[in-house]
């Protein structure tokens, strides 16, 4: 199970908050036996003390449950520094990022006074990588309009930086990103022609003997060719929010997913299952999860229970909540729909070459 916590800002309790020593083991009441601990923000590195708190806690509380315990912070390594990179070391914690591809297209994405969220982020890139080692940084796009006529160049851009992989993800219907990026409205079709070039270059990348790899293709690739579930929420059925993740707000509200707590902040609550008052018990049986997940099952959603790709697929609930005002949707129109059998039927027909075959069983780990 992951928990992405969100420490931005401090977190606000009132005179009935729970004591900490039982408070914050209301993650470890998870059955899961392995739990990753995602910082995300705005940037939590503003508040690295607290970071730091939550970490050392949770390490000492690991000692009694022993999970296999794991941390990551996603930041735009603006902050990054040698302090940061120790503890980081000390403690096994990987760095996430977002690169949107080259300079100009990251810049306009992500704007900073002086142009410069690009340059600090490959910086930090290369910090991370050379004091942690490669493995321990990734990196995440988002697609924007402007994305969508240059795959080619945000993939070398990637290759450039010593990164091993991609994911040539679209831009969710929600959240600060949409209300910020009104013209990145692009159809279904348009992202899967960038995903179709995209891929067919790293094909071309990886035949070369540069070794990068997709990772949504990676994700669908082991559904395709094993009956072992990679565990991405989006592809799983029932849906894997509230299962695969749940997401602590800086303010002690808990969300069924990062995507219901985006939502939120569009002051639509549907995904909030309770606060960190509540037991993990009440927050697990809350309606707020238990009612998206009844409507999640694959195999008894109309259209998706005759389709040929439904052993691949998923749910999305709050994917179609946000788009049609209920968790299932109308699959004819869906995008989410379209997407995934246009990125199904594309891997199929890859296959047909044996080297591409061979790609994407070892990206799947097969």
């Amino acid at each position: 199970m992951a928990l992405f916590t969100r420490t931005t800002r401090p977190p606000r309790f009132g005179p009935a908050t729970k004591p900490a020593e039982l408070r914050d083991q209301l993650v470890f009441r998870s059955p899961s036996p392995q739990i990753k601990i995602e910082f995300q923000g705005g940037e939590p590195l503003l508040n690295f003390p607290l970071l730091q708190w939550i970490v050392l806690r949770a390490e000492k509380l690991n000692q009694t449950h022993q999970r296999d315990l794991a941390f990551v912070i996603a930041t735009n390594l603006a902050l990054i520094d040698d302090d940061i990179l120790d503890f980081c070391d000390r403690h096994r914690i990987d760095i996430s990022t977002s690169l949107d591809g080259p300079a100009e297209l990251h810049n306009s994405n992500r704007r900073r006074p002086g142009q410069d969220s690009w340059q600090k982020a490959v910086d930090g890139i290369r910090r991370v990588s050379e004091r942690l080692g490669p493995d321990r940084v990734a990196a995440l796009m988002t697609t924007t309009d402007a994305s969508l006529d240059q795959p080619e160049a945000i993939i070398d851009t990637y290759v450039d930086l010593g990164l091993t992989a991609i994911f040539l993800r679209p831009i969710s219907p929600y959240g600060f990103a949409m209300l910020r990026r009104a013209r990145a409205h692009y159809d279904a079709a348009r992202w899967l022609e960038l995903y179709r070039r995209g891929l067919n270059h790293i094909i071309e990348l990886n035949k070369q003997g540069t070794q990068i790899t997709e990772i949504y293709s990676a994700i669908v690739a082991k559904k395709m060719f094993s009956n072992d579930d990679p565990g991405y929420i989006d592809l799983m059925s029932p849906s894997g929010m509230g299962i695969g993740g749940i997401v602590y707000n800086y303010d002690g509200r808990v969300f069924a997913s990062d995507e219901g707590r985006m939502l939120a902040e569009m002051r639509d609550d549907t995904f909030q299952l309770g606060t960190v008052h509540d037991s993990y018990r009440a927050l697990m049986t809350s309606d707020k999860l238990l009612d998206p997940l009844r409507e999640s099952f694959t195999m008894s959603v109309p259209k998706c229970d005759t389709c040929a790709f439904e052993p691949y697929c998923g749910s999305d609930p709050t994917y179609h909540h946000a788009t049609s005002g209920d968790f299932v949707g109308h699959k004819t129109f869906s995008a989410f729909c379209e997407r995934n059998t246009g990125v199904f039927t594309h891997l199929i027909s890859l296959t047909k070459d044996p080297f591409t075959r061979d790609l994407l069983r070892r990206w799947g780990n097969l």
